[in-house]
This record gives C-alpha cells, structure tokens and sequence, in this order.
C-alpha cells in the first residue's frame, strides 16, 4: 500500500496535535508540581478550575438571559429581581450556610460534590426554563452553591497544602487555574449561546459541574477529618486563640485588619461588577456599550491574573504594609476617576481593582499563616471568606442605589474606600496598644 499523500492539511493537524499535547502535560506538571500532587492540592485545583469554568457558563447565560434585556429596556421590576437572584445568595450564605459549613466535621469531599451535583441539576433546570419565570429560582440556587462552595475551599485548602508551599503559592495556583479557565469557558460559553442558543450553553453547563462533582469526590480522604480543628472568630479582634464567645477564637489585630483591608477592596470589586454593566446599557448601549463592558471585564481580569502571578512568586517580608498599600491604591484610582472621568479611567479602574485586590488576598493569605495556629486555619479561611463576600453585597448595593453619573460614582467609592481604611487603621493603632503579644500556642 503507498503511503498516504502529505498534504500541508495533514501536517498542520498533526503539528497541532503535538502542541496540544504538549500543552497537556505542562499544564498536568505545572498542577502537581512541588508536591501537590501527592498532597491532594491538584485535585481540589481541578476542582476549582471546573467550578471557576460552571460559573463563568452561569454567568453568561445569566447576563444574556437576564441582565441585558432588563437595563437594555429599562424595566425597573426586572432589574431588581436579577439584583435579587445575584445578590441574595450572599446574605443566605453568610448568617446560615457560612457556619454551618465551617462546623462540617466529615464529609467535605461530598459536601464539594454536592455543590458541584446542585448545580449541574440547577443548570439542567435553567436549560429547559431558560425564558420564564423559572429560570429566577433555579439561578438563585445555583449562586447559593456557588457561594457555599467558596466557603468550602477555604476550609480545605490547608488539609491538602504540601509540607513545603506556602498558603499563599497555594492560593495563587488555584486562582490562576481559576482564571484561565474561567475566561476560555466564558469565552467558549459566549460562542456557544450566540450559535445554539441558551439551552445549548446551560447544556455545557451541567457536563462541567459534573464533571467537577467527580473530580471532588476523587480527594484524598483526610480532607473529610478535622480532627483539632477550632473555630475562629473574624469580627472581634484581640489576642490569638482566646476565646471571644460562642466557643471561637480570635485570630489577633493584625489579622482582623488586614481582612477589614481586603474586605474594602472585596466591595469596590462588586461595586464595579453591578456598576458597570449598568452605566454601559443606560448611557451608551448597544453593541458599543457591549464592546466597552467588555474591555472593562479584559481590564479587571487580567489585573487579577497579573496580581495573583505577582503574588505567587514575591517574596514579601511585610505583607500587612502590602494590604494597607492596595487599598490606598484602589482609593487613588477611584479619585482619578472622579476628577477625569471617562471610558479610559473606567478600564484602568477595572485594572487597578484586579491586582489590588489579587495581591491583597495574597497578604492576607500570609498573614495568616503567620500569625494564625493551624488549628485555627480551615475555620478563618472560612469565615473570611464568608466576610468578604458580605462586603461584596454591600458594594453592588452602593453601586445600584447611585445614578448613572461616572464621576458622582466613582467619588462615593472613593469616599467608602478611604472611610474604611482611615477608620480601620486608627482603630488597629489604638487596639495594638492595648492588646498584649499573642501567645505562641493555642489552649
């Protein structure tokens, strides 16, 4: 038999084969590298790039379905219901969900799968209900999993941290998964709804939370024990590890700052994630408004990739001075902003938001792991969590409730943002000279 004919066809197929496998294996590497693999670290990365990937297919179908028609047409009544749908879940998660997850004694590998399977049914059900009324409870749901699952991974990411990373290199590799996955399944989401249809998107939907059920259910088993675990207060700040009521613990001023810090960075986060799409739709609209929404959503993902990459190989002997440093940051860049405002300062608003808020997390990371006992870490993880997506709420709250006037908006986020940290710095000096020196260990 003569062999077959080599057409350039042919040879970029198999040059395009080659590269991805390649690909494959350096991502596969870059996953179990410096002992996550043996740790269990991989499979919760895998996890949350699935998790990341579902929500990003939410999301779309959520702005397509939802969001867009409601500020396109103005409908007053539907704007709040999707305000109600994004926005409630956060306020379930935090006084009910958010503590009783943290006191989860067993079962976190199927709890994790739980709220991947929650979601994949969710997903089936927005799929076939993707044009009434019966998408709003089915979304609802489907963001209440996802928050709880927020506060899920938190508590075990130091159940699977490798005995020579940080939490911080931890963190940043499951951000960066996070995002790189979540951007080309946006993006796959976007071709797909604009070529199938909704159906067809919430169809990838529910193959992608499946499959993150799967990979969750496939972690280590000491994920599941907890055994020394204490409950940590976020709130109340005052010496390590003395009980604060309700049988938890503190985790000290400095930490209590440095989450009241990230927590003002968290909410300039959700006021440009409910102000923006917003001001886009009721000021300019169209593919236009459509085409600058989505340089400002480019801006604020990659200054989130670009502080999470900085985060993950700095080396910073002071991280609560780079918490304090951000959010004086993010407030310049809202003053610049207020006083020039334009498309321009939007984006670049976005940007600063992204990486404030990335090597921000980063410094709290460290802090903890500095000051915080490891008995007291899978609880802060989780409660800090829960905090931060509070703040969250409260900034698209701030967002929504302003008229669509750039610079009168941007100066209350300004205003909000140096507030906060003014106040939070004075209160720390004051409490710091009051509180004696944590103790070495936990009793």
């Amino acid at each position: 038999m003569l062999p077959s004919k080599i057409t350039v066809t042919r040879v970029a197929a198999i040059r395009t084969r080659q590269l991805t496998s390649a690909a494959v294996r350096r991502v596969n590497a870059a996953s179990r590298a410096d002992g996550a693999g043996d740790s269990g670290l991989t499979g919760l990365i895998w996890t949350h790039a699935l998790n990341v990937a579902g929500d990003a297919l939410i999301a779309v179908s959520l702005a397509g379905t939802l969001f867009f028609a409601a500020a396109a047409g103005e409908q007053r009544s539907n704007v709040a219901l999707y305000l109600l749908v994004t926005m409630a879940p956060f306020a379930v998660v935090a006084p009910i969900i958010g503590p009783a997850l943290d006191r989860l004694q067993r079962g976190r590998r199927w709890a994790l799968a739980a709220t991947m399977g929650g979601r994949a049914v969710l997903a089936w059900i927005m799929a076939s209900n993707y044009d009434n009324f019966a998408l709003y409870p089915a979304a609802f749901g489907a963001l209440v999993l996802s928050k709880s699952y927020g506060v899920l991974r938190g508590a075990v990411v130091p159940r699977v941290l490798p005995g020579d990373m940080t939490l911080v290199t931890a963190n940043a590799r499951l951000s960066i998964f996070g995002i790189i996955t979540g951007g080309v399944f946006a993006g796959i989401g976007a071709g797909v709804a604009a070529l199938l249809g909704f159906s067809w998107e919430l169809g990838l939907t529910v193959v992608v939370f499946t499959a993150a059920g799967i990979v969750a259910l496939r972690l280590p088993t000491h994920v599941d024990h907890s055994e020394g675990e204490l409950p940590a207060s976020v709130l109340i700040p005052g010496p390590t590890g003395v009980l604060t009521g309700r049988g938890r613990r503190s985790l000290g001023i400095r930490v209590v700052t440095a989450l009241r810090g990230v927590a003002t960075l968290r909410g300039l986060t959700g006021f440009l994630t409910i102000f923006s799409p917003f001001f886009m739709q009721g000021t300019i609209g169209g593919v236009e408004g459509t085409l600058a929404l989505g340089a400002i959503a480019g801006a604020a993902g990659l200054g989130s990739f670009t502080g999470t990459a900085i985060g993950a190989r700095a080396r910073v002997s002071n991280p609560d001075v780079v918490v304090l440093v951000m959010t004086g940051i993010a407030a310049v860049a809202c003053l610049i902003a207020a006083f020039a405002f334009s498309l321009g300062t939007m984006v670049a608003v976005a940007l600063a938001a992204g990486v404030t808020n990335a090597l921000g997390k980063h410094g709290l990371d460290a802090i903890i792991q500095r000051d915080v006992p490891e008995s007291l870490r899978s609880s802060a993880f989780a409660r800090s969590e829960t905090l931060l997506q509070i703040t969250w709420v409260f900034g698209g709250a701030v967002a929504i409730s302003l008229p669509l006037i750039g610079w009168i908006a941007f100066t209350v986020a300004a205003a909000l943002i140096v507030t906060a940290t003014t106040l939070n710095v004075i209160s720390s000096r004051k409490r710091r000279g009051k509180v004696p020196a944590p103790p070495g260990h936990v009793a």
